[in-house]
């Protein structure tokens, strides 16, 4: 679906103008998607607050998906705007007027900050100059990780629901920080083995988060810890226990 022109970086013509014409045809091509489902869990939405269109229009997407289908899952993947990394004046406004939104119309919101990614890029993997391919690279890595429970059995989390659950203390604070480990550079991964205890470190560690935000100076509320792969239990509920 696509129209012929874009929202110039301004909220209200994605949210009113532009998107409001073109948001009809989106419904119908997720209306016809959500009938070929079996049991429909819910929506993921990956959208970015600083602009015109994935903010003004993804929000208004977003509500208008909550009208249709009220009892299913929101999640998000929203890229924030950060200071360092702009392309444009308006992204605090933009941001503002969509986070107002999420608030109301979303179940799970995960922030990721292009700033925290290309962080990532040149500091972790020594990439010296990181193209967007790069940093999807990075998003795409933390949305498997976090709908893997989704597609393969595990113990705990195993849905969109249950995850929301245990995640969201009141309904309003729905907004997730997310760490993501190892991060080993794309041809590296198969010749490095790391043990439950270093996972566990990297995750927590600031350089590692998806967010620009120094979260040591705060407090938890709530926190989900994602393994994958062949872990045993009581290692990891030893670790959990350290942090």
């Amino acid at each position: 679906v696509f129209g012929q022109s874009g929202a110039g970086n301004n909220w209200a013509k994605g949210h009113y103008t532009e998107g409001a014409e073109l948001v009809d045809q989106v419904l119908d091509v997720v209306r016809r998607e959500a009938e070929g489902c079996d049991c429909l869990q819910g929506f993921q939405i990956t959208h970015s607050l600083g602009g015109g269109t994935g903010a003004g229009m993804g929000t208004l997407l977003i509500s208008k998906i909550r009208e249709e289908f009220p009892d299913r899952m929101m999640a998000t993947f929203s890229v924030v705007p950060s200071p360092k990394v702009s392309d444009t004046v308006v992204e605090p406004y933009n941001a503002t007027l969509s986070v107002h939104q999420l608030v109301e119309n979303s179940d799970e919101t995960f922030c990721i900050d292009n700033e925290a990614l290309y962080d990532i890029c040149m500091r972790t993997l020594k990439l010296p100059n990181p193209s967007y391919g790069d940093l999807n690279h990075l998003v795409s890595a933390v949305m498997s990780g976090v709908t893997v429970s989704l597609r393969f059995p595990g113990q705990l989390n195993s849905d969109l629901r249950k995850l929301a659950v245990n995640m969201v203390p009141f309904p309003r604070l729905h907004f997730f920080m997310v760490g993501f480990a190892p991060l080993t550079s794309r041809g590296a991964h198969s010749f490095r083995a790391v043990s439950v205890p270093e996972l566990t470190q990297q995750m927590f560690d600031p350089k590692n988060m998806m967010a620009a935000s120094d979260f040591r100076n705060g407090r938890y509320l709530t926190c989900s810890a994602i393994f994958r792969g062949k872990v045993s239990m009581k290692e990891v509920e030893d670790q959990m226990r350290n942090v």
